[in-house]
């Protein structure tokens, strides 16, 4: 009986890290989401303070802790809806709340009420994406919309660009309007954009892929504002770009098929 209660005992010791392990690696993307709350907090007080630097520098980490998120959840196998309802909850603060209210404070406050309505759109139109996603199966490789976090890195990625102040050219707060309601319109429209979470270095051409990615890495590093605004700008035109070839295609298909008739 005892040899019994020893080999128990034993058993329990081998086991009892093996489950703290698993406890831990299941927090894990739970924990980063909460550091995407942070970031999204640490941005609107930033805001306040007029430090609007610090406050795009802060939207761009919680982009980046948005992506890992997912994918450590998925490695983990530790998928769940409270997972998503939270980190839902998190993206409408970190790339809702704090960018609308760094766009007007940094370049629109100057147009009054007007600003204030070209905010509330951009987090309003923010909000239904969300909403949007929610209810899209998670196996889409492609986002009807822009997704959030891509607006959000559009605004942190120009205000990173052109430092702390805007430039003072003619106008240029009224060209910020026009593409603040572009983004909005782009959020809920139709237009297929896709999932960066679901990139998977593994296939296909992995050596090229690893390559490509640590360009980007050293650019990102050496030459942050230039190369961050460049990718944001070239993801928000990667849906509209889809769709003018599959436009052209579908036009040209029709032509065909009229000739051949």
């Amino acid at each position: 009986m005892s040899d019994q209660n020893h080999l128990e005992r034993e058993a329990r010791e081998v086991l009892q890290p093996q489950r703290k392990l698993r406890r831990s690696i299941y927090i894990l993307p739970s924990l980063l989401t909460v550091g995407n709350i942070f970031c999204g907090f640490f941005a609107i007080v930033s805001v306040l303070e007029g430090d609007y630097g610090a406050a795009a520098v802060a939207v761009g980490i919680a982009i980046l802790l948005d992506g890992m998120d997912g994918r450590v959840a998925r490695l983990a196998n530790a998928t769940s809806d409270f997972g998503l309802q939270l980190d839902s909850l998190a993206d409408i603060i970190s790339f809702g709340v704090a960018p609308a209210m760094l766009l007007y404070s940094w370049g629109l406050s100057d147009l009054g009420r007007f600003a204030q309505f070209s905010a509330f759109l951009f987090l309003v139109c923010g909000a239904m994406r969300l909403a949007r996603f929610n209810v899209q199966s998670s196996k889409l490789k492609n986002f009807a919309g822009l997704p959030i976090p891509g607006g959000a890195g559009f605004v942190a990625s120009t205000v990173h660009f052109f430092g702390p102040e805007p430039p003072g050219w003619p106008y240029f707060n009224i060209f910020l309007v026009a593409v603040t309601y572009a983004i909005a319109l782009l959020m809920i429209s139709t237009l297929r954009y896709p999932s960066l979470k679901k990139l998977d270095l593994g296939k296909g051409k992995s050596h090229l892929s690893v390559a490509i990615l640590a360009l980007l890495v050293a650019g990102v590093i050496w030459y942050s504002q230039i190369v961050l605004l460049v990718m944001a700008n070239a993801y928000i035109l990667s849906g509209l770009m889809v769709r003018a070839y599959q436009t052209v295609r579908l036009h040209g298909g029709a032509r065909k098929l009229h000739e051949a008739e």
